[in-house]
């Protein structure tokens, strides 16, 4: 299968370096230089140094090339881009089947990525999300790693799956696009709260017990909004959600142990290098859940750390004061 994968950050790259021994596969980026680079050394220096990628891997800035010559586009690119990538290939009639793998809602309008897709692609039905437990690192590594595709058409959601898996990526089939998306944004929050955790020096028992609470606030929301309850049982919630609270290579997790540390967002954020979803996620998780009156405790809580300067320490004191429920 021909397929062109947009957006060369470390996620796309590390999937079409997956995909590449099996499929014709075209990596798009915007930056030319850089992608000449990648095409020489074989390596995407900035995102996944010591990645070695596969020979058959193409590169290419021509946004048309790789759009029309494509019998599946991933859209790879950061959940604030999402919008501008999709009016693009709006002027493109007869797109092939659409897979987007960023994790978030749109800053702003709060819209999930399925919603920008029916907004500016009216019409076109052939698409899937791509969510799980993945550090792009291990994929291009060639880590056995298992991830959720979901599609409203259950019969695209078996096709692609099957096309896509491979020995070391297993993808499993699923119909609840709004859970899936959710929980691959939701978990984000929750990865920077378990940094703020681990920042802290609170225990096992206290990451435990966030991480356990974090995933009733994402089920709590995503049910609220058209998900299933056990999708967050799954690969795309739990599964997530487990992975990026507690491994090193989480970069949400990562900014979280800085806050700890009482580093400014914003030279966290230069520091990091990459994007972190979670930063813009939480802010609009907060206004989403006091949209529809889900409580959040600990998205509120980021949101404040994040925002509005509130010293971690004050805001895991808040946390552990709040008034003692039942837990269902």
């Amino acid at each position: 299968m021909k397929l062109s994968v947009l957006g060369a950050g470390a996620w796309g790259t590390a999937l079409a370096a997956s995909w590449a021994p099996h499929h014709s596969v075209t990596l798009w980026g915007r930056n030319a230089a850089e992608l000449d680079a990648m095409q020489a050394s074989r390596v995407n220096a900035r995102y996944l140094p010591g990645c070695p990628l596969p020979d058959t891997l193409r590169f290419s800035p021509d946004f048309s090339a790789a759009v029309g010559s494509a019998e599946l586009l991933v859209i790879a690119v950061p959940s604030g881009g999402l919008r501008p990538t999709l009016s693009a290939l709006a002027r493109y009639p007869g797109l092939p089947p659409l897979v987007w793998i960023c994790k978030g809602f749109e800053p702003g309008s709060r819209k999930l990525p399925h919603q920008l897709i029916a907004e500016l692609l009216p019409g076109h039905t052939q698409t899937a999300v791509l969510s799980g437990p993945s550090f792009a690192q291990e994929v291009a590594q060639g880590h056995p790693t298992a991830l959720t595709l979901a599609a409203h058409d259950t019969a695209l959601a078996q096709r692609l799956s099957a096309m896509l898996s491979s020995h070391c990526l297993r993808l499993y089939a699923h119909d609840d696009v709004i859970g899936v998306e959710i929980g691959g944004a939701l978990k984000n929050v929750m990865a920077i709260a378990a940094g703020i955790c681990d920042g802290l020096q609170l225990g096992h028992n206290a990451r435990a017990a966030l991480i356990t609470r974090g995933l009733a606030e994402m089920t709590r929301l995503g049910v609220r909004l058209g998900g299933r309850f056990e999708t967050f049982m799954g690969l795309s919630g739990l599964g997530d959600l487990i992975l990026t609270a507690t491994g090193d290579l989480s970069r949400n997790r990562q900014v979280g142990l800085q806050l700890a540390r009482g580093q400014p967002l914003a030279a966290i954020l230069a520091e990091l290098g990459h994007v972190a979803e979670g930063v813009t996620t939480a802010r609009e998780a907060d206004a989403l859940a006091t949209e529809h009156g889900v409580d959040m405790p600990i998205t509120r809580a980021v949101c404040r750390m994040l925002f509005d300067g509130l010293p971690a320490a004050q805001a895991v004191d808040a946390l552990l004061n709040r008034e003692i429920k039942a837990e269902f």
